[in-house]
Protein backbone atom coordinates (compact mmCIF):
# COMPACT_ATOMS: atom_id res chain seq x y z
CA UNK A 1 0.00 0.00 0.00
CA UNK A 2 1.39 3.77 -0.59
CA UNK A 3 2.16 6.28 1.71
CA UNK A 4 -0.97 8.97 1.02
CA UNK A 5 1.15 11.03 3.42
CA UNK A 6 4.37 10.52 1.85
CA UNK A 7 3.29 11.17 -1.96
CA UNK A 8 1.34 14.09 -0.44
CA UNK A 9 4.27 15.48 0.59
CA UNK A 10 6.25 14.51 -2.08
CA UNK A 11 3.58 17.09 -3.80
CA UNK A 12 4.29 19.94 -1.90
CA UNK A 13 8.08 18.91 -2.80
CA UNK A 14 7.17 19.14 -6.20
CA UNK A 15 5.62 22.12 -6.80
CA UNK A 16 8.21 23.97 -5.24
CA UNK A 17 10.95 22.75 -7.36
CA UNK A 18 8.61 23.29 -10.59
CA UNK A 19 8.68 26.90 -9.24
CA UNK A 20 12.41 26.96 -8.29
CA UNK A 21 13.50 25.64 -11.52
CA UNK A 22 11.26 27.92 -14.11
CA UNK A 23 12.23 31.02 -12.56
CA UNK A 24 15.84 30.30 -13.05
CA UNK A 25 15.07 30.73 -16.68
CA UNK A 26 13.56 34.53 -15.82
CA UNK A 27 16.57 34.84 -13.33
CA UNK A 28 18.65 34.16 -16.26
CA UNK A 29 17.02 36.81 -18.56
CA UNK A 30 17.60 39.59 -16.34
CA UNK A 31 20.84 39.00 -15.73
CA UNK A 32 21.75 38.84 -19.22
CA UNK A 33 19.63 41.75 -19.47
CA UNK A 34 21.56 43.78 -16.48
CA UNK A 35 24.86 42.96 -18.48
CA UNK A 36 23.42 44.33 -21.63
CA UNK A 37 22.52 47.44 -20.14
CA UNK A 38 25.56 48.14 -18.27
CA UNK A 39 28.09 47.30 -21.36
CA UNK A 40 25.80 49.80 -23.81
CA UNK A 41 24.64 53.21 -23.88
CA UNK A 42 21.75 53.26 -21.42
CA UNK A 43 24.24 52.72 -18.51
CA UNK A 44 23.91 56.05 -17.37
CA UNK A 45 19.99 55.64 -16.83
CA UNK A 46 20.50 52.40 -15.64
CA UNK A 47 22.70 53.90 -13.01
CA UNK A 48 20.21 57.02 -12.22
CA UNK A 49 17.76 55.36 -11.68
CA UNK A 50 18.98 52.41 -9.21
CA UNK A 51 21.10 55.60 -7.36
CA UNK A 52 17.57 57.70 -7.27
CA UNK A 53 16.77 57.98 -3.67
CA UNK A 54 13.35 57.46 -2.25
CA UNK A 55 12.25 58.54 0.99
CA UNK A 56 9.30 56.90 3.18
CA UNK A 57 8.21 57.84 6.77
CA UNK A 58 8.48 61.26 8.45
CA UNK A 59 11.24 62.56 10.34
CA UNK A 60 12.49 60.08 13.19
CA UNK A 61 10.54 57.63 11.62
CA UNK A 62 11.47 57.95 7.90
CA UNK A 63 13.98 55.95 5.95
CA UNK A 64 15.71 57.23 2.85
CA UNK A 65 17.22 55.18 0.51
CA UNK A 66 18.44 54.81 -2.94
CA UNK A 67 16.75 52.32 -5.29
CA UNK A 68 18.99 49.96 -5.19
CA UNK A 69 18.91 49.74 -1.39
CA UNK A 70 15.58 49.43 -1.53
CA UNK A 71 15.58 46.12 -3.24
CA UNK A 72 17.88 44.90 -1.60
CA UNK A 73 17.28 45.99 1.97
CA UNK A 74 13.81 45.71 1.54
CA UNK A 75 12.40 43.39 -1.38
CA UNK A 76 15.12 40.86 -0.24
CA UNK A 77 13.46 40.92 2.85
CA UNK A 78 10.44 39.77 1.33
CA UNK A 79 12.29 36.93 -0.19
CA UNK A 80 14.43 36.08 3.28
CA UNK A 81 10.50 36.06 4.71
CA UNK A 82 9.80 33.62 2.15
CA UNK A 83 12.77 31.19 2.67
CA UNK A 84 12.18 31.54 6.57
CA UNK A 85 8.74 29.57 5.95
CA UNK A 86 10.11 27.24 3.28
CA UNK A 87 12.84 26.17 5.91
CA UNK A 88 9.96 25.84 8.74
CA UNK A 89 7.66 24.19 6.18
CA UNK A 90 10.47 21.60 5.71
CA UNK A 91 10.80 21.14 9.21
CA UNK A 92 7.29 20.63 9.99
CA UNK A 93 6.14 18.33 7.10
CA UNK A 94 9.24 17.68 4.68
CA UNK A 95 12.69 16.48 4.21
CA UNK A 96 13.85 18.19 7.19
CA UNK A 97 10.97 16.71 9.13
CA UNK A 98 13.21 13.30 10.40
CA UNK A 99 17.08 13.77 11.93
CA UNK A 100 17.84 10.48 10.42
CA UNK A 101 16.87 11.43 6.73
CA UNK A 102 18.55 14.52 6.79
CA UNK A 103 21.86 14.00 8.16
CA UNK A 104 23.45 13.78 4.96
CA UNK A 105 21.93 17.20 3.12
CA UNK A 106 22.78 19.15 6.55
CA UNK A 107 26.22 17.53 7.10
CA UNK A 108 26.60 18.31 3.16
CA UNK A 109 25.65 22.04 3.58
CA UNK A 110 27.56 22.44 6.57
CA UNK A 111 30.67 21.19 4.73
CA UNK A 112 30.13 22.86 1.69
CA UNK A 113 30.06 26.35 3.60
CA UNK A 114 32.90 25.98 5.54
CA UNK A 115 35.39 24.43 2.90
CA UNK A 116 34.72 27.54 0.22
CA UNK A 117 34.82 30.38 2.62
CA UNK A 118 38.20 28.04 4.02
CA UNK A 119 39.41 28.52 0.15
CA UNK A 120 38.82 32.05 0.71
CA UNK A 121 40.14 33.30 3.35
CA UNK A 122 43.76 31.46 2.25
CA UNK A 123 43.33 33.25 -0.80
CA UNK A 124 43.25 36.76 1.04
CA UNK A 125 45.08 36.15 3.94
CA UNK A 126 46.37 39.52 4.97
CA UNK A 127 44.12 41.08 2.42
CA UNK A 128 41.70 43.73 2.92
CA UNK A 129 39.17 42.02 1.22
CA UNK A 130 38.80 38.88 3.64
CA UNK A 131 35.67 39.90 4.72
CA UNK A 132 34.49 38.63 1.38
CA UNK A 133 35.00 35.10 2.40
CA UNK A 134 30.72 34.83 2.71
CA UNK A 135 30.72 35.06 -0.92
CA UNK A 136 31.53 31.64 -1.94
CA UNK A 137 29.44 29.65 1.03
CA UNK A 138 26.17 30.38 -0.84
CA UNK A 139 24.24 28.06 -3.73
CA UNK A 140 21.51 29.56 -5.49
CA UNK A 141 18.51 27.39 -5.04
CA UNK A 142 16.89 28.47 -8.63
CA UNK A 143 19.79 28.06 -10.64
CA UNK A 144 20.61 25.01 -8.83
CA UNK A 145 17.49 22.91 -9.94
CA UNK A 146 16.99 24.80 -12.89
CA UNK A 147 20.23 23.13 -14.31
CA UNK A 148 18.77 20.26 -12.63
CA UNK A 149 15.77 19.95 -14.01
CA UNK A 150 17.32 20.12 -17.84
CA UNK A 151 18.73 16.99 -17.79
CA UNK A 152 14.94 14.97 -17.17
CA UNK A 153 15.14 11.23 -15.76
CA UNK A 154 18.97 11.22 -15.60
CA UNK A 155 18.53 13.14 -12.26
CA UNK A 156 16.34 10.87 -9.78
CA UNK A 157 14.17 12.41 -7.50
CA UNK A 158 16.29 11.32 -4.88
CA UNK A 159 19.15 13.57 -5.90
CA UNK A 160 16.52 16.32 -6.61
CA UNK A 161 15.52 16.20 -2.96
CA UNK A 162 18.82 15.82 -2.28
CA UNK A 163 20.05 19.03 -3.43
CA UNK A 164 17.04 21.08 -2.18
CA UNK A 165 17.26 20.26 1.10
CA UNK A 166 20.96 21.31 0.89
CA UNK A 167 20.45 24.94 -0.64
CA UNK A 168 18.07 25.04 1.98
CA UNK A 169 20.36 24.44 4.56
CA UNK A 170 22.67 26.71 2.62
CA UNK A 171 20.32 29.24 2.85
CA UNK A 172 20.06 28.85 6.47
CA UNK A 173 23.10 29.16 6.84
CA UNK A 174 23.97 32.45 4.97
CA UNK A 175 21.44 33.80 6.53
CA UNK A 176 23.17 33.25 9.79
CA UNK A 177 26.65 34.38 8.75
CA UNK A 178 24.49 37.72 7.04
CA UNK A 179 23.39 38.83 10.45
CA UNK A 180 26.70 37.98 12.57
CA UNK A 181 29.34 39.59 9.87
CA UNK A 182 27.81 41.37 8.04
CA UNK A 183 26.10 43.88 10.50
CA UNK A 184 27.00 47.66 10.71
CA UNK A 185 27.17 49.31 14.00
CA UNK A 186 24.80 47.93 16.89
CA UNK A 187 21.94 50.46 18.17
CA UNK A 188 21.10 48.49 21.16
CA UNK A 189 18.11 50.46 21.46
CA UNK A 190 16.47 49.56 18.17
CA UNK A 191 17.69 46.02 18.71
CA UNK A 192 15.85 45.72 22.09
CA UNK A 193 12.80 46.90 20.00
CA UNK A 194 13.62 44.32 17.80
CA UNK A 195 13.68 41.41 20.40
CA UNK A 196 10.76 42.56 21.75
CA UNK A 197 8.65 42.55 18.23
CA UNK A 198 9.65 38.81 17.83
CA UNK A 199 8.87 37.50 21.17
CA UNK A 200 5.60 39.40 20.58
CA UNK A 201 5.64 37.31 17.35
CA UNK A 202 6.37 34.06 19.13
CA UNK A 203 3.38 34.83 21.32
CA UNK A 204 0.77 35.81 18.85
CA UNK A 205 2.42 32.40 17.25
CA UNK A 206 1.48 30.30 20.62
CA UNK A 207 -1.52 31.44 21.02
CA UNK A 208 -2.65 30.50 17.54
CA UNK A 209 -3.95 33.94 16.33
CA UNK A 210 -5.18 33.69 12.82
CA UNK A 211 -4.66 37.35 11.67
CA UNK A 212 -2.87 37.55 8.94
CA UNK A 213 -2.74 41.12 9.62
CA UNK A 214 -1.24 41.29 13.21
CA UNK A 215 1.57 38.73 11.75
CA UNK A 216 2.09 41.11 8.84
CA UNK A 217 1.95 44.30 11.10
CA UNK A 218 4.67 42.90 13.69
CA UNK A 219 6.74 42.10 10.83
CA UNK A 220 7.08 45.34 9.03
CA UNK A 221 7.89 46.86 12.21
CA UNK A 222 10.36 44.33 13.42
CA UNK A 223 12.11 45.20 9.42
CA UNK A 224 12.21 48.58 10.39
CA UNK A 225 13.94 48.35 13.88
CA UNK A 226 15.68 45.47 12.44
CA UNK A 227 16.76 47.66 9.74
CA UNK A 228 17.71 50.65 12.50
CA UNK A 229 19.50 48.19 14.90
CA UNK A 230 22.61 47.69 12.19
CA UNK A 231 21.58 43.81 11.52
CA UNK A 232 20.80 43.38 8.10
CA UNK A 233 17.31 44.00 7.81
CA UNK A 234 16.68 40.65 5.56
CA UNK A 235 17.17 38.92 8.79
CA UNK A 236 13.86 40.19 10.19
CA UNK A 237 11.86 38.29 7.11
CA UNK A 238 13.28 35.56 8.30
CA UNK A 239 12.53 35.37 11.83
CA UNK A 240 9.14 36.42 10.52
CA UNK A 241 8.64 33.08 8.41
CA UNK A 242 9.50 31.30 11.28
CA UNK A 243 7.41 32.35 13.61
CA UNK A 244 3.67 31.83 10.81
CA UNK A 245 1.93 28.86 12.49
CA UNK A 246 2.19 25.62 10.52
CA UNK A 247 1.12 22.61 11.65
CA UNK A 248 3.38 18.62 11.67
CA UNK A 249 0.40 16.82 10.45
CA UNK A 250 0.00 17.41 6.64
CA UNK A 251 -3.71 17.95 6.38
CA UNK A 252 -3.76 20.33 9.39
CA UNK A 253 -0.84 22.33 7.58
CA UNK A 254 -2.53 22.28 4.30
CA UNK A 255 -5.38 24.54 5.66
CA UNK A 256 -2.34 26.60 8.16
CA UNK A 257 -1.41 30.35 7.97
CA UNK A 258 2.26 29.16 7.02
CA UNK A 259 1.29 26.93 3.89
CA UNK A 260 -1.25 29.88 2.75
CA UNK A 261 1.25 32.80 3.05
CA UNK A 262 3.81 30.51 1.37
CA UNK A 263 1.90 29.44 -1.69
CA UNK A 264 0.36 32.91 -2.26
CA UNK A 265 3.69 34.59 -1.56
CA UNK A 266 6.37 32.58 -2.90
CA UNK A 267 5.38 32.87 -6.98
CA UNK A 268 6.06 36.42 -6.19
CA UNK A 269 9.11 36.09 -4.51
CA UNK A 270 10.50 33.86 -7.83
CA UNK A 271 9.05 35.39 -10.47
CA UNK A 272 8.85 39.06 -9.30
CA UNK A 273 11.94 40.20 -6.71
CA UNK A 274 14.64 37.50 -7.14
CA UNK A 275 14.39 38.68 -11.14
CA UNK A 276 14.35 42.40 -10.11
CA UNK A 277 17.30 41.92 -7.70
CA UNK A 278 18.92 40.20 -10.60
CA UNK A 279 18.24 42.96 -13.03
CA UNK A 280 19.54 45.38 -10.37
CA UNK A 281 22.91 43.75 -9.16
CA UNK A 282 24.10 41.56 -11.84
CA UNK A 283 24.97 44.57 -14.29
CA UNK A 284 29.07 44.07 -15.04
CA UNK A 285 30.91 45.57 -17.26
CA UNK A 286 32.87 43.78 -19.25
CA UNK A 287 35.72 44.28 -21.47
CA UNK A 288 39.19 42.25 -22.26
CA UNK A 289 40.99 44.28 -19.30
CA UNK A 290 38.79 43.27 -16.87
CA UNK A 291 38.97 39.50 -18.01
CA UNK A 292 42.52 39.56 -18.43
CA UNK A 293 43.25 40.00 -14.94
CA UNK A 294 40.55 38.81 -13.09
CA UNK A 295 42.68 35.61 -11.89
CA UNK A 296 45.43 37.33 -10.43
CA UNK A 297 43.71 39.02 -8.30
CA UNK A 298 42.78 37.47 -4.53
CA UNK A 299 39.20 38.25 -4.31
CA UNK A 300 38.63 36.47 -8.32
CA UNK A 301 40.81 33.23 -7.18
CA UNK A 302 38.93 32.82 -3.50
CA UNK A 303 35.32 33.17 -5.46
CA UNK A 304 36.01 31.29 -8.45
CA UNK A 305 38.30 28.32 -6.48
CA UNK A 306 35.90 28.33 -3.80
CA UNK A 307 32.65 27.81 -5.77
CA UNK A 308 34.27 25.33 -8.17
CA UNK A 309 36.50 23.64 -6.03
CA UNK A 310 35.16 24.31 -2.84
CA UNK A 311 31.43 23.63 -2.80
CA UNK A 312 32.34 20.21 -4.28
CA UNK A 313 34.81 19.17 -2.12
CA UNK A 314 33.34 20.17 1.01
CA UNK A 315 29.81 18.13 -0.20
CA UNK A 316 31.08 15.51 -1.63
CA UNK A 317 33.97 13.89 0.43
CA UNK A 318 31.76 14.25 3.65
CA UNK A 319 28.97 12.63 1.99
CA UNK A 320 31.27 9.83 1.07
CA UNK A 321 32.49 9.14 4.63
CA UNK A 322 29.39 9.57 6.19
CA UNK A 323 27.50 7.13 3.94
CA UNK A 324 30.78 5.21 4.29
CA UNK A 325 30.91 4.68 7.89
CA UNK A 326 27.17 4.06 7.73
CA UNK A 327 26.25 7.44 9.53
CA UNK A 328 23.63 8.33 6.34
CA UNK A 329 22.22 6.83 3.28
CA UNK A 330 21.95 7.89 0.02
CA UNK A 331 18.50 8.51 -1.55
CA UNK A 332 16.85 5.46 -3.38
CA UNK A 333 18.36 5.40 -7.30
CA UNK A 334 21.14 7.92 -6.05
CA UNK A 335 24.74 6.58 -6.95
CA UNK A 336 28.66 8.38 -6.81
CA UNK A 337 27.86 9.98 -10.03
CA UNK A 338 24.28 11.63 -9.69
CA UNK A 339 26.26 12.84 -5.95
CA UNK A 340 29.28 14.34 -7.37
CA UNK A 341 26.79 16.04 -10.42
CA UNK A 342 24.84 17.49 -7.32
CA UNK A 343 28.06 19.00 -5.61
CA UNK A 344 29.45 20.62 -8.37
CA UNK A 345 25.74 22.36 -8.91
CA UNK A 346 26.61 23.87 -5.62
CA UNK A 347 28.83 26.00 -6.42
CA UNK A 348 26.20 27.64 -8.29
CA UNK A 349 26.20 30.94 -6.15
CA UNK A 350 24.90 33.81 -8.66
CA UNK A 351 22.38 35.90 -7.44
CA UNK A 352 22.83 34.49 -3.19
CA UNK A 353 26.45 35.36 -3.62
CA UNK A 354 26.05 38.34 -5.33
CA UNK A 355 23.83 39.35 -2.63
CA UNK A 356 26.85 38.81 0.06
CA UNK A 357 28.85 40.66 -2.05
CA UNK A 358 27.55 43.66 -2.13
CA UNK A 359 27.98 43.61 1.52
CA UNK A 360 31.44 42.71 1.66
CA UNK A 361 32.52 45.45 -0.51
CA UNK A 362 32.13 49.24 -0.34
CA UNK A 363 34.65 49.85 -3.24
CA UNK A 364 32.59 49.94 -7.01
CA UNK A 365 36.20 47.99 -8.76
CA UNK A 366 36.04 45.07 -6.41
CA UNK A 367 32.36 44.95 -6.50
CA UNK A 368 32.81 44.39 -10.18
CA UNK A 369 35.57 41.93 -9.82
CA UNK A 370 33.44 40.11 -7.27
CA UNK A 371 30.15 40.32 -9.63
CA UNK A 372 32.54 38.98 -12.71
CA UNK A 373 33.77 36.17 -10.83
CA UNK A 374 30.73 35.02 -9.03
CA UNK A 375 29.20 34.61 -13.02
CA UNK A 376 32.58 33.02 -13.97
CA UNK A 377 32.54 30.38 -11.11
CA UNK A 378 28.51 29.88 -11.33
CA UNK A 379 28.93 29.12 -15.31
CA UNK A 380 31.83 26.57 -14.92
CA UNK A 381 30.15 24.91 -11.81
CA UNK A 382 26.27 24.87 -14.23
CA UNK A 383 28.24 23.72 -17.18
CA UNK A 384 30.23 21.02 -15.19
CA UNK A 385 27.49 19.75 -13.16
CA UNK A 386 25.19 19.49 -16.27
CA UNK A 387 27.81 18.14 -18.38
CA UNK A 388 28.00 14.87 -15.50
CA UNK A 389 24.39 14.56 -15.71
CA UNK A 390 23.91 13.78 -19.20
CA UNK A 391 26.95 10.88 -19.20
CA UNK A 392 25.31 9.47 -16.22
CA UNK A 393 23.34 6.18 -16.94
CA UNK A 394 20.15 5.35 -15.73
CA UNK A 395 20.61 1.43 -15.96
CA UNK A 396 23.46 1.90 -13.66
CA UNK A 397 21.31 3.85 -10.87
CA UNK A 398 20.46 0.79 -8.51
CA UNK A 399 23.89 -0.81 -9.10
CA UNK A 400 26.16 1.67 -8.18
CA UNK A 401 24.64 2.34 -4.77
CA UNK A 402 26.59 3.40 -1.92
CA UNK A 403 24.49 2.12 0.86
CA UNK A 404 23.45 -1.33 -0.72
CA UNK A 405 22.80 -3.47 2.09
Amino acid sequence: MRNTTNDRSYNLFLNFFRSEASSGIILLICSVAAMILVNSGFAPIYNEILHKHITIGYDEISISMPISHWINDGLMAVFFFVVGMEIKKEVLVGELKSIRTTILPIAAAIFGMIVPAGIYALSNYNQPMINGFGIPMATDIAFALGIISLVGQKAPKGIVVFLTALAIVDDLGAIIVIAIFYSTEISWIYLSVSLTIFILLLIANRLKVKSTFVFVILGIVLWFTMLKSGIHATFAGVLLGMTIPGSKDLEKFKKSMLYKLESTISPWSSYFIMPIFALANAGVVINASSLSTIMVKPVSIGIILGLVLGKQLGIYLISILLVKFKIAKLPFGVNKRHLYGASVLGGIGFTMSIFVSSLSFVDEAVLATAKMSIIIASLLSAILGLIIFKFSNIEDDNTAQLNTN
